[in-house]
């Protein structure tokens, strides 16, 4: 990889969705649903930007150690272009996550039952990305911060071709922020939020097998997402619901049905991202700070999600 990565997967995203916007009507949409939180339909091609400005930048240089990664990647982003045109059955979708993931983690070198875990853990991310991926600016805006703190790390870490891959799957998310920030023109579609999802997981573990960060590095840098979907499904599973069916009970989509915009929930989420993020980098660079860390975040969140249940109810019984 050379320096040319970031700005060149910035300027081809930002090129791709501006061609693709004037094609208008001929687009695939997003149509209202029960999951969604927005009333009119919108083209879901942003994916596709932040793909061609990752796969141009994946060209201008080489890295053996992320040739695996890029393949999944790409392999999933065609998988979900044609789930979003044609659509597929859930039993097909989930295959082609969990043999891009164990075929990945595979050539990481990965064996055995720390494979199969990790692969487990690749497919939980695909998707949970894809389920936060329901209100303007906020998948991109995970992006932007999550693969920008891991490009710092790498760097910091002397791993110079991951660092530079990571920056430039971030300037590629953040020329689609540009269409996606409220008022959205564009989503992101599976094409984009199931190879994100399977990106952040397949390069945190290459990160941790490198020793470019410990294992909660990813897991904190990502924790807005992660916490959100798991404590949520959790939630709906303990309850009895069908977790793949649509819904709108996580706490973003919380939020903005209480009354918050998409333009306030995306600015409280960045500044929970960032915060989040200083928090990986004090564990970074004090190891011995882990459990103070693990403490803090866990408490945050607790009381975060605490304070959305509370006027959610509230709101519930003045009706």
């Amino acid at each position: 990889m050379n320096v040319f990565a970031a700005p060149a997967a910035f300027v081809v995203c930002w090129l791709t969705l501006a061609w693709l916007l004037r094609r208008g009507e001929r687009l695939p949409m997003d149509h209202p649903n029960a999951r969604s939180l927005h009333a009119t339909p919108t083209p879901r091609v942003g994916g596709l930007g932040i793909m061609a400005g990752v796969g141009v930048a994946s060209l201008l240089g080489s890295d053996g150690t992320l040739l695996p990664i890029g393949l999944g990647a790409f392999a999933l982003a065609a998988v979900s272009l044609l789930d979003d045109l044609r659509g597929l059955s859930v039993r097909v979708r989930f295959l082609a996550h969990f043999l891009a993931a164990a075929g990945c983690l595979l050539a990481l070198g990965l064996t055995g039952w720390v494979l199969l875990a990790g692969a487990l853990a690749a497919v939980w991310m695909t998707n949970l990305y894809n389920f936060m991926d329901g209100s303007d600016g906020l998948a991109g805006g995970m992006a932007v911060i999550g693969f920008g703190a891991l490009a710092l790390a790498a760097w910091m870490g002397d791993a110079h071709g991951l660092a530079v891959f990571c920056a430039a799957i971030a300037a590629a998310a953040l020329a689609f922020l540009r269409f996606n920030f409220p008022p959205a023109r564009v989503f992101m579609g599976d094409a984009g939020s199931i190879p994100l999802g399977f990106m952040a997981a397949a390069l945190g573990i290459l990160g941790a097998r490198q020793n470019v960060w410990p294992w909660l590095f990813p897991l904190l840098v990502f924790s807005p997402f992660i916490v959100d979907a798991s404590v949520t499904l959790a939630r709906r599973g303990l309850r009895g619901e069908k977790i793949w069916q649509a819904h709108r009970s996580h706490y973003y989509q919380r939020v903005v049905l209480l009354g918050a915009s998409h333009r306030q929930l995306a600015l409280a989420a960045y500044a929970l991202m960032l915060v989040v993020a200083a928090l990986a980098f004090v564990l970074l660079i004090l190891p011995l700070s882990a459990v103070w860390v693990l403490i803090l975040s866990a408490t945050s969140y607790l009381l975060i999600f605490r304070a959305i249940d509370w006027r959610w109810h509230r709101s519930r019984n003045e009706r």
